[in-house]
This record gives structure tokens, C-alpha cells and sequence, in this order.
């Protein structure tokens, strides 16, 4: 109770809620001043930007009041975990920007957590059931009614202490018997009901291998592990709420350290889907690639994407800690990766959906290097070279023949500046024998590059291009939202998450780039210039570039789907 009074503390001007609570703990002395929290994660899959927020969260509150975090992997499932998730979340972790006081498991308790079970058994808190899973469910029962105890409830202490040790000593299969707590049966907090301690589960642990047969639930294994460490501040996701009581009713009947549980709105983001399970079959099924697919919203798909650890944190940062769940709009995150790249990323010229457009005064044969700015944000990236022949490619998107009074790049007897380099006036097109336009003949004016007489004459529109006799072939993917309704998982009857699939969520074109790729890092940001942030994706080579499309340089979801 007093955990909850204090979490409804009104925070002062400047602080959340969170913060309003540890700085009124440290006033009073608790904890030696002390503030401890920890990152626990179950190793059963990648982490995603929901992750991300409470990774921010608790090594970013650790930081402001002196304190540290400790990295524990909540490893009681078997089943589920593995050795590629933990290290994908240490990378994570990482990549991110935070770095953890001490590493360590829920594995590294189980000895203690046993013998903490023998004492609870001992002082009569504690018994082995031999219901059924669905007997127990049925016990239970629901909240306005008190639930039914098991027959097995009142076994003799010595009795107890034998099945657990023959538990724990392999003699029975799984889902044969289970260690419960012994507390109220009539709790309007089904979670008190007397809950399931330990199952019987003869699985291969990724750590401690076939040491142990039974292996704890989470909700004794967390609290006891958190107070194993002195973790002072338990920061978890608001779902844990209702856990709370269980999670104090561990610690006072043990006699141990008592963190405080504070609960906090988890990240729910529209178009987007953040349970694991579901994540998973994205995955198994073949929907997306791979964890680490630019669509997904896993920190190592972000990251492939072009996302930055600096976006992710401002994104955090921006949404702030809330206690009630609301959804954020993806457009914020795709503002906050915008705004960082936009300072960071070099400018670049490429041409998605090549035009041919042929100068026809301009001395075949001919060519030549403009100056080109690098970021015009920071001056300090310098200028680049870029060459310029006859023949060039642009936007098809940047012509239209017989073109509307409030289309301003270029149509038919119209003037557009080439980007860096001269005003061109479109004289006539070429087409094909279904009526396409495969080029485009123009004339040049020589005297309007940047530092010749007439370079200050002014017409409306300006657009990108390249040297066809200089540039590069590229593979682009153009990526939008995995889903094409706000929230996947609200489903109508009959159907699942993945019939919101967004077919047109990935696109993969053959484009032209500038020249100056080459072997180019992996995870280098860059904007093509007029259309939006892009990076080079790990499948690239020497031999063939691949870029992933980051984020557009406007939000044109919200204007195309109003």
C-alpha cells in the first residue's frame, strides 16, 4: 500500500512520476540514498522499440541520480530461451548508447531460490499440488467469487519437503506436479491464489544445462533476484501492476531486502505489432526475413533501417512516462530519426525511377566536375565532386508533358535549374511505340553555373539528376508500414493479425546512384537528395550496392491516408 501511495505522488514541475518517486525516497534516507535498477529481459526473442523505452528508462534514471544497472536475463523457460537472443540483446543494449554495472541470470539464483522454496515450504507457505493445470485454472476460479482450495493444500510440511526434493531429483514427469504458495484463496487478486512457484520441466538450460528439472516462475523468481542484487527501484511495465502484491508478499514472508516496484505505461505504437509471439511467427513464417528485417519494429530491424541510437533516445524522450497505455503515432519516431539525420547525413543525388534527358547543345563527348555541397547543416563535411556530361538521368516523376499552371520542375517549353549545375529548357520528347516517353531533349544556358554571370537568374523549379555515363547501379528497398491498419492487433471475428499485412510494404527497385560509392560501410546514413534518408544494407559489395530506405524527408503517410 505504501509503494502505491507513493506512486501517485504529483511529480514536481521538471520530474515524471518515477523520478518524483525516487527523489522523495532519497529526502528520506531510503535505501542510503541509493538508487539501483536493473534491465531483466527473458532471452526468447529480440528485443523492439518497446524495449528500447524501458532500456532508456532505467539506465537513463540510474545515470541522473548516481546509481547503476544491472543487465539480468530472466532465463527460467528453457524452452524458449537461447544463446542468439542474449547476445542480440547485449548489442543492443549497446548499440543504444548504455553500458550495464554487472551482468548476470536468473540462472545464477537457483540454488538460492530453492532453498528460499525449502523455507516457505518449512514455515507452512508453501505446498505441492498435484492438480492438473486445468484443475488448478478451475480452482482459481474468477474475481468476484472466492476460489476453491486445492485438496492438496494441507500436506504435511514433511511431506512437502519429500515431493519437492523428488521434484527437484527428476523422479516425476512433466506437468505432474507443481510447488504453489500458500496465501489466499479467496483474494480478489487472482494472482494470490495461491500461484504456481516451480513446474517440472526436463528441459536443457542454455547455462546450467541438465543441472535442474524444475525450474521457477517468474513471479518468484523476480522479486527474489532483484533483492538478491539490492535493487532498490523495480521499474516494470504497467501489466505488472496487479503482480505487485505477490511480488511484496515474497519478500516480506522471506525476510529479505524489499525493492519497490513502480510501474510505468508500456510503448504501444500504431501500425505495428510488439508482442513476441507474434513477432515470432512473423518470422518462422516467413512474412518478413528475418528479427532483423527493416520492417520490424526490433531494435537490430531499426537499426538495419537506418534508424540511429540518438533518434531512438530522443524518441524515448519525447513521449515520456506515462501511467496509463495510450498508442504513439509512428510518425513521431519517423520525425525524431528525420530530425537526427537530417544534422548527420551526408547528401547524395540518385534517381529511383530513371528518365532520359539528352542536352542537346551541350558538346557531345563533353564532361566536367561541379561542386556539390555534403550537408549544408554542417559546413564542416565540405563539398564533394560531380560529374556532368549530355546525357543525363532524372525523376520521371520530375516531367510532365502536358503539365497543370502549379507543376513547377519540367514539362514541355518550361525552365527547371539542374540541381548544382544549369537552367535547362525541355524542347521535345521521345516516345515509343505505346505512346512512352523514353527521353527528353532539352538546351542548356552556359552561362547560369553557380559563379557565372547569370547564375542568379531565378525559375521556380529545381530537380536532381546524374550523369548516365558516370553513375552506379544500386538495388533500393523502399519499405512502409508492415500493417495497413493503425492497430493489428484489434482483428474482426475470423480473422488474425496477418490478414493487416501490408502487401506493398516492401518495394525492391534498380536505381542509379552517384559515383562516389564505393566500398562504403555498412549502416552509412545518407539523404538522396529531394527524397528522403537511406542507408547502406548489409548485403552490399563491392560489386553491388544496396540501399534500405530510412524514412522519406516528409510525412506523406498522414497527408495519402486522411
Amino acid at each position: 500500500m505504501e509503494a502505491k501511495n507513493t506512486s501517485e505522488t504529483t511529480p514536481k514541475v521538471g520530474l515524471n512520476f518515477i523520478e518524483a518517486i525516487i527523489e522523495e525516497d532519497i529526502r528520506n534516507g531510503k535505501n542510503d540514498g541509493k538508487v539501483y535498477t536493473r534491465f531483466p529481459p527473458e532471452p526468447n526473442g529480440y528485443l523492439h522499440i518497446g524495449h528500447a523505452k524501458s532500456i532508456c528508462l532505467n539506465f537513463g534514471i540510474a545515470k541522473k541520480y548516481h546509481g547503476k544497472t544491472n543487465l539480468r536475463f530472466d532465463d527460467t523457460n528453457p524452452v524458449k530461451e537461447d544463446v542468439e537472443y542474449v547476445d542480440s540483446i547485449k548489442e543492443d543494449i549497446q548499440w543504444l548508447g548504455f553500458q550495464w554495472h554487472a551482468e548476470y541470470y536468473a540462472s545464477d539464483y537457483f540454488e538460492q531460490l530453492y532453498q528460499w522454496a525449502i523455507q516457505l515450504i518449512e514455515e507452512g507457505k508453501a505446498y505441492v499440488d498435484d492438480s492438473t493445470q486445468e484443475e488448478i485454472s478451475r480452482q482459481r476460479g474468477v474475481p468476484t467469487a472466492p476460489g476453491i482450495e486445492s485438496p492438496y493444500r494441507n500436506r504435511s510440511v514433511s511431506e512437502n519437503l519429500d515431493l519437492f526434493q523428488r521434484m527437484r531429483q527428476g523422479e516425476f514427469p512433466d506437468g505432474s506436479r507443481v510447488l504453489r504458495a500458500k496465501i489466499d484463496m479467496a483474494s480478489p487478486n487472482m494472482h494470490m491464489r495461491d500461484p504456481i512457484m516451480y513446474r517440472i520441466l526436463h528441459a536443457e538450460h542454455h547455462r546450467t544445462g541438465n543441472q535442474w528439472c524444475i525450474y521457477p516462475m517468474y513471479d518468484y523468481a523476480h522479486g527474489q533476484s532483484d533483492s538478491i542484487e539490492g535493487i532498490t527501484h523495480s521499474i516494470c511495465t504497467l501489466e505488472f501492476e496487479v503482480h505487485r502484491p505477490l511480488y511484496d508478499w515474497f519478500c516480506k514472508a522471506l525476510r529479505i531486502h524489499h525493492p519497490q516496484q513502480i510501474e510505468f505505461a508500456r510503448l504501444n505504437i500504431n501500425y505495428t505489432v510488439m508482442s513476441k509471439r507474434k513477432l515470432l511467427q512473423l518470422v518462422q513464417e516467413k512474412h518478413v526475413r528475418a528479427w532483423d528485417d527493416p520492417r520490424m519494429p526490433t531494435i537490430c530491424g531499426l537499426r538495419r533501417r537506418g534508424y540511429t541510437p540518438e533518434s531512438i533516445r530522443n524518441f524515448a524522450e519525447t513521449i515520456g512516462v506515462a501511467k496509463r497505455d495510450n498508442v504513439i503515432d509512428i510518425s513521431l519516431l519517423e520525425f525524431c530519426v528525420r530530425e537526427d539525420l537530417n544534422k548527420k547525413a551526408l547528401r547524395t543525388m540518385a534517381v529511383l525511377d530513371p528518365l532520359k534527358l539528352i542536352i542537346d547543345n551541350y558538346p557531345e563527348g563533353q564532361s566536367e566536375m561541379l561542386q556539390a555541397v555534403n550537408n549544408p547543416e554542417n559546413k564542416n563535411e565540405g563539398v564533394r565532386s560531380l560529374p556532368f556530361s549530355r546525357e543525363l538521368w532524372i525523376e520521371r516523376s520530375d516531367f510532365m508533358e502536358d503539365a497543370p499552371k502549379d507543376f513547377f520542375r519540367l514539362t514541355v517549353g518550361k525552365e527547371v535549374r539542374l540541381k548544382y549545375a544549369y537552367i535547362i529548357k525541355c524542347e521535345s520528347v521521345e516516345k515509343d511505340a505505346e505512346g512512352k516517353i523514353t527521353a527528353i531533349h532539352c538546351t542548356y544556358d552556359p552561362q547560369t553555373r553557380s559563379g557565372m554571370p547569370d547564375s542568379s537568374r531565378k525559375v521556380k523549379g529545381t530537380i536532381h539528376w546524374l550523369s548516365a555515363a558516370h553513375c552506379k547501379t544500386a538495388e533500393v528497398r523502399l519499405f512502409d508500414r508492415l500493417f495497413y491498419v493503425p492497430n493489428p492487433d484489434e482483428v474482426e471475428e475470423g480473422k488474425t493479425f496477418l490478414d493487416y499485412l501490408n502487401p506493398d510494404s516492401l518495394q525492391i527497385i534498380n536505381a542509379f546512384v552517384e559515383p562516389m560509392f564505393i566500398n562504403t560501410n555498412h549502416l552509412a546514413h545518407y539523404q538522396f537528395e529531394r527524397i528522403g534518408y537511406f542507408c547502406i544494407d548489409k548485403d552490399s559489395s563491392a560489386e553491388k550496392l544496396v540501399f534500405n530506405k530510412t524514412v522519406s524527408l516528409k510525412d506523406t503517410w498522414t497527408k495519402h491516408n486522411k
